[in-house]
């Protein structure tokens, strides 16, 4: 990657720092591309002189995205949206961004996009995911898509979420507590991003699936989370039709749920094969990363004892 030029779209999100990074740290120049680059502008201190450039660009403006990704030799779309712009963002949008990439002579692209994406899927955000894939294909047919799961990290906003809601909440109520997660590291999808982008004849016009080592239920999920913030908090799991109630009213106490994440509930998140170790990397399990982090949730933080657990 020493020295190629990669246009990040989305650069300056949660996933795009470590993507940022990773090439970066790679040798390649990087160019974040999203609609306020100046949001962005933390990652300038990470690379070296000249390594990093930004430019303005929306997804949903091929005009913007063919003059952000000139000269780019691959090119990465990490832009996504749920509700009203899920459509736009996710199906057309990414079309949008493998046809700039084509034009530009791009040798390689990867489109993130999300374990659950089918055009037939019962969600709004999994049918638009889905038919950005096909988009994508037929824009830049060696293009490859990247499904990761659950993404945790640092500055998520998934176990971060739920880790306040532990601490908030009397107890935790937990929806479609027997669903299957397989959380993966944001650093590891990071560098699943660079190896395809670095081996297009490899992972070129083909669909990896990202997971953590760990496969748990959802439930499974909230009792670690209690006890790795240290809380002595029961977790209940609520029947379908409360959960379905709470959905129609959009929020779950603490926490807003749409209707489209409702639906998202009702299939397991695991991957069928995991591409990582063919990847050459190591999944990181949750429990080994997190609690370095989820300490900011415990009643006195880092220097919370037993006993002061609630």
């Amino acid at each position: 990657m020493k020295d190629r030029l990669v246009t990040v779209i989305g650069g300056g999100g949660f996933v795009g720092r470590y993507v940022a990074q990773a090439l970066l740290k790679a040798g390649a120049r990087v160019r974040v591309a999203q609609r306020d680059p100046r949001e962005a502008w933390f990652l300038k201190p990470l690379g070296g002189l000249g390594q990093t450039q930004f430019v303005a660009a929306d997804v949903t403006r091929a005009d913007s995205l063919a003059r952000a990704v000139a000269g780019s030799d691959a090119v990465v779309n990490l832009a996504g949206a749920f509700g009203r712009r899920a459509y736009a963002v996710n199906a057309a949008g990414a079309e949008n961004a493998a046809k700039a990439a084509a034009a530009a002579g791009a040798s390689a692209f990867v489109q993130v996009s999300a374990l659950g994406a089918d055009v037939e899927a019962a969600s709004e955000y999994g049918r638009a995911k889905g038919e950005g894939e096909q988009l994508v294909r037929a824009a830049f047919p060696a293009a490859t898509i990247v499904r990761p799961s659950f993404i945790f990290g640092r500055e998520d906003q998934f176990v971060n979420r739920f880790a306040a809601l532990a601490a908030q909440a009397p107890v935790v109520p937990v929806l479609r507590g027997q669903v299957r997660i397989q959380p993966v590291y944001v650093a590891d999808v990071a560098a699943a991003v660079v190896r395809a982008l670095a081996d297009p004849h490899a992972f070129g016009g083909r669909t990896l699936e990202l997971g953590g080592p760990d496969v748990m239920t959802f439930a499974q999920f909230q009792r670690w989370l209690v006890e790795a913030t240290g809380r002595r908090k029961g977790v209940v799991e609520l029947p379908d039709f409360v959960g379905a109630g709470i959905a129609t009213l959009g929020f779950l106490p603490g926490m807003p749920i749409s209707w489209d994440q409702w639906l998202m509930l009702q299939q397991d998140n695991v991957t069928t094969d995991n591409a990582l170790p063919e990847l050459g990397i190591a999944p990181t399990p949750l429990g080994t990363v997190a609690p370095a982090w989820l300490v900011q949730y415990r009643r006195h933080g880092r220097f919370a004892g037993s006993h002061q657990a609630a």
